[in-house]
């Protein structure tokens, strides 16, 4: 077998295609947040305009809340990212975090803050 058709060394391949999972989780969190920053844009600010709303209030809350999720989502997926790294350099990853529960019992949060705002207006 030629040189440059060597098979790549096992454990050298799976470093390599963890790290290659690894950044695709960091921009997965960052789409996920950019999302959470376009449904507050939409119903803080769209969603009122179009609507014969009498109270914006309660849509800008919404909206600031989602906004609020999307930079944490975005901020966590660097941490995760950063924390990770450092982690499969050493030779131990550890999964999950107490974060990751705050997160997603927020976004449970909005959702339910979104469907009493849709039911109620």
């Amino acid at each position: 077998m030629a040189e440059s058709e060597q098979r790549p060394d096992p454990a050298v391949d799976a470093t390599r295609r963890t790290w290659l999972a690894l950044e695709r989780t960091q921009l997965a969190w960052w789409r996920t947040g950019l999302a959470a920053l376009a449904v507050g844009i939409g119903i803080g600010r769209v969603v009122p305009e179009l609507s014969d709303a009498e109270a914006e209030l309660p849509y800008a809350l919404v909206g600031i809340a989602f906004a609020v999720y999307g930079v944490m989502l975005i901020a966590y997926g660097n941490l995760r990212e950063r924390r990770m790294a450092a982690e499969l350099e050493a030779g131990q990853m550890r999964m999950g975090s107490g974060f990751g529960r705050v997160l997603a019992a927020f976004g449970i949060v909005l959702g339910v803050a979104t469907a009493l705002l849709i039911a109620l207006t």
